[in-house]
């Protein structure tokens, strides 16, 4: 008997957390491919049944040894190329608050402060969403 249910080949929803402070922006170094040994925000794939808001923060603590708070949402990344593994799709937030010092974790084998102006070559799209996460943090202070 034929299922009349059509499958559907979906995304994959992901987060990305972005911490600003003085200036700087937390990232860590990658330890898995791919990009592996590249700088990227700390972010990770939505497990079933979380939401995004407490993925981008588990994450964010799994990487860095923070625990932070959301401050806004960013936006939503969603081009089918922005990650070699497959499609995915990150749901971007701003984050603050930031408990703890940072040290790498899980699949991140550092996390250090870079100043905004002086970034080294980040892996995925992340160069772009750093640019709209920047744009926003020196709107604020204006």
């Amino acid at each position: 008997m034929e299922s009349s249910e059509k499958k559907y080949r979906n995304p994959t929803p992901c987060v990305d957390g972005v911490l600003i402070k003085d200036e700087n922006v937390l990232l860590i170094k990658r330890g898995h491919s791919p990009y592996e040994g590249k700088w990227a925000l700390p972010g990770g794939f939505v497990e079933y049944g979380e939401t995004t808001e407490n993925a981008v923060t588990r994450e964010f603590q799994e990487e860095t040894g923070l625990s932070v708070t959301i401050d806004r949402l960013v936006g939503v990344y969603s081009d089918p190329k922005r990650d070699p593994r497959g499609h995915n799709i990150s749901i971007t937030y701003l984050l603050s608050n930031p408990k703890g010092e940072p040290k790498g974790g899980d699949d991140a084998k550092e996390a250090k402060w870079w100043p905004i102006d002086n970034l080294p070559e980040l892996a995925f799209d992340h160069e772009k969403i750093l640019r709209d996460c920047i744009r926003i943090h020196r709107s604020r202070k204006d």
